[in-house]
């Protein structure tokens, strides 16, 4: 991957919701290479292929908070820390988001995470209350993709 990708985790116990992250944040171009002929034709030659402006993003997921928490470790070993970290509230049999987020700032006190779920056994002010940070935030499911985008590109820091 690019260096100058941000790198973003998804911690989540649903695949299609990492399926859903994804889908919105690294949007894969498609091509034929018959419409490619065809536009060339039309067009003229297409420059070099470029990522497009809305994949500036490297994503990893974990299904677990136990899962997410080593990810988290490896990827400062390695000097590649994350930028964002979307993090489902509940995620059984294992910790839940909160659980996980105590974790995490234990090893990535600055890291900046986003409590993902439709619905908490914990009130927003109870967490905001117990972690006392900005560092954090909420998205809400079913997530609209332009709010996820939005929100990703302003906690990542993404230019």
């Amino acid at each position: 991957m690019s260096a100058s990708k941000k790198r973003l985790l998804i911690v989540d116990d649903s695949e299609a919701i990492h399926l859903d992250f994804r889908r919105i944040l690294c949007p894969e171009r498609v091509s034929s290479s018959e419409l490619d002929e065809l536009e060339d034709a039309v067009f003229g030659e297409a420059p070099p292929s470029r990522p497009l402006d809305g994949e500036p993003y490297e994503v990893d997921s974990a299904f677990q908070g136990l899962e997410g928490l080593e990810k988290v470790k490896a990827a400062q070993a390695q000097g590649r820390p994350y930028a964002l970290v979307f993090l489902d509230y509940r995620m059984p049999p294992g910790w839940n988001g909160v659980e996980t987020l105590r974790h995490l700032r234990e090893v990535a006190p600055s890291l900046q995470v986003v409590l993902c779920s439709a619905y908490t056994d914990y009130s927003w002010q109870e967490i905001a209350q117990e972690f006392g940070e900005t560092r954090l935030e909420e998205l809400r499911k079913p997530f609209n993709s332009q709010e996820l985008r939005r929100m990703a590109h302003r906690l990542s820091g993404s230019t």
